[in-house]
């Protein structure tokens, strides 16, 4: 259970309490347990699970009062109550929720004032109905002046308190003033001299997570880009390790030679950085949010600690532990990852460099789509998109001809990233014989599947080896040179998902110019 991503189980009658040992669904991503009978109070347990952002109660008879650590949830992004016993007020842990987008508590029985936070002050009123005792300022609710008037006295004597107190403190206050400009006044100076000038000045940020995280934190904790700090870099950015001062860990990416013409209009470059730090999905890597200056200019995405794909498949150690269903799975992983980009988005979005080092893995082996908000931050017509049509032996073969980018550019880049997965190298010299010539002639033709995957792994088992040769063919039918003849990546999706026909059993006896034949018929 511990690796379980998500639980429907909705509308099935299911009575009792909901089991603490919930808990232990620690990759839990969606819990939907709306429209049954269950009673008691919600599990805080719920609260420590640190990947959940779905949570659906509704429609049930949970009573009792929130529990704290429902506030405290940092991945958590739409969470549905309604319809529920719950009762009193609504933790001040809310305050913080900063990941919250949709939040629904209606029919209820809570009272008290909002959280502090826009999910709650922006939520329609629909959303809040039928509670005995909300207030706040959105429209439909009473505001929050009974409960002031109920601590006019408490406030009085602290009023008192106050006006005895305060001059005492502010003499206080005074002296550690005077004396702490006397201590820092000759540092100060000498930190004017090492520090960057204008080093907030003219800076936008963008965050969809918490607030706390500013300019300087990031600064401070990469020590101004020391390179000590940098674990990676490409034609159009470096990346580095940054720890916060909160203990999160994140990656951070400044951008070459980014000049103010190559962004978008602000209102345009707003809107980009809303709609991508929006983006949810398990296999694509989070970007947080983005900070621009005279100085510097970078993302801030999720930091994963396995590392990229091109990384362990280089190291002959890690790519033996590499086996065979953990190459499929990654293959999945990327699939949906590209068929959400390309379907599900609006405007969808193209990644132009799908490539072995922009595919990070988590400590589950599980593979995240990194590096997808570059393109669509720049401007249409800016010199920086000549640089950006893909890593060399990945980009689709028309982009030397033109440079309209589609989606059939990254099913291009997909197929040569599934066979580098097979084969455990970089499949260059493969794809040339493969395709630059007739199968009739063509040297790779005759050539058979078993002899070109990865040497360092056994051969794969029954069941895997038909895994392998139905991903081969799906490779080869992704790097079509024709761009109108190659799949879509929600085709892939729907082939990857099928029961694989006893066809494909034949790992040790069919040939590269087979599997061409089958993706020109079947796919």
């Amino acid at each position: 259970m511990s690796r379980l991503l998500n639980l429907s189980l909705s509308a099935n009658n299911l009575s009792g309490s909901i089991p603490e040992q919930i808990g232990n669904c620690t990759q839990l991503l969606d819990l939907n347990l709306s429209q049954n009978a269950l009673v008691g109070n919600i599990p805080s347990q719920i609260g420590s699970l640190p990947s959940l952002a779905t949570l659906d109660l509704s429609q049930n008879m949970l009573e009792s009062k929130l529990p704290l650590e429902l506030g405290e949830m940092k991945s958590i992004e739409t969470m549905n109550l309604s319809h529920n016993r719950i009762s009193g007020s609504i933790p001040k842990s809310f305050d913080h929720c900063f990941s919250l987008i949709s939040i629904d508590i209606s029919y209820n029985q809570l009272e008290g004032p909002l959280p502090n936070i826009s999910s709650f002050q922006k939520a329609p009123f629909d959303s809040l109905r039928n509670n005995k005792g909300l207030c706040g300022s959105v429209s439909g609710l009473k505001p929050c002046s009974q409960s002031t008037q109920k601590n006019t006295s408490r406030r009085t004597t602290k009023r008192m308190i106050f006006l005895i107190v305060a001059p005492i403190l502010a003499t206080i206050f005074l002296l550690v003033v005077v004396v702490g400009i006397f201590i820092r006044a000759r540092p100060h100076t000498r930190s004017l001299e090492n520090k960057p000038q204008e080093f907030t000045r003219n800076m936008f940020s963008a965050w969809s997570f918490d607030g706390k995280m500013v300019y300087e934190n990031i600064i401070d904790a990469i020590e101004n880009f020391d390179p000590k700090y940098c674990i990676g870099a490409g034609g159009f950015g470096s990346v580095f390790r940054a720890e916060l001062p909160n203990g999160q860990v994140v990656a951070v990416k400044k951008l070459h030679g980014m000049d103010d013409g190559a962004l978008r209009r602000p209102k345009d470059f707003a809107n980009e950085i809303r709609a991508l730090t929006n983006i949810r999905h398990r296999n694509i890597v989070k970007l947080y949010g983005f900070c621009s200056n005279v100085q510097h200019t970078f993302l801030v995405y999720e930091y994963l600690e396995g590392g990229s794909l091109m990384h362990l498949l280089s190291n002959d150690e890690t790519a033996a532990k590499f086996e065979w269903i953990k190459r499929v799975s990654i293959v999945k992983d990327v699939a949906n990852a590209l068929s959400y980009m390309h379907q599900n988005c609006s405007p969808s979005i193209i990644h132009r460099d799908i490539s072995s080092k922009n595919i990070l893995l988590d400590s589950e082996y599980q593979a995240h789509i990194s590096d997808f908000g570059t393109a669509r931050i720049l401007r249409p017509d800016s010199s920086h998109w000549t640089s950006f049509a893909g890593t060399y032996g990945y980009a689709a073969p028309e982009l030397a001809f033109t440079m309209e980018v589609n989606e059939k550019c990254d099913v291009y880049s997909f197929g040569v990233l599934v066979l580098e997965v097979i084969m455990g190298k970089h499949p260059g010299d493969f794809i040339l014989s493969t395709l630059s010539a007739s199968s009739s002639t063509s040297t790779a033709y005759d050539i058979l599947l078993k002899d070109i995957v990865d040497p360092r792994l056994s051969s794969p088992s029954k069941q895997e080896s038909k895994q392998v040769t139905l991903v081969a063919k799906l490779a080869l039918s992704c790097i079509e040179p024709n761009p109108l003849l190659r799949p879509t990546m929600k085709q892939v999706c729907v082939q990857l998902l099928k029961e694989i026909p006893s066809q494909f059993n034949v790992f040790p006896i069919v040939t590269i110019g087979q599997l061409l034949d089958l993706q020109m018929t079947n796919v």
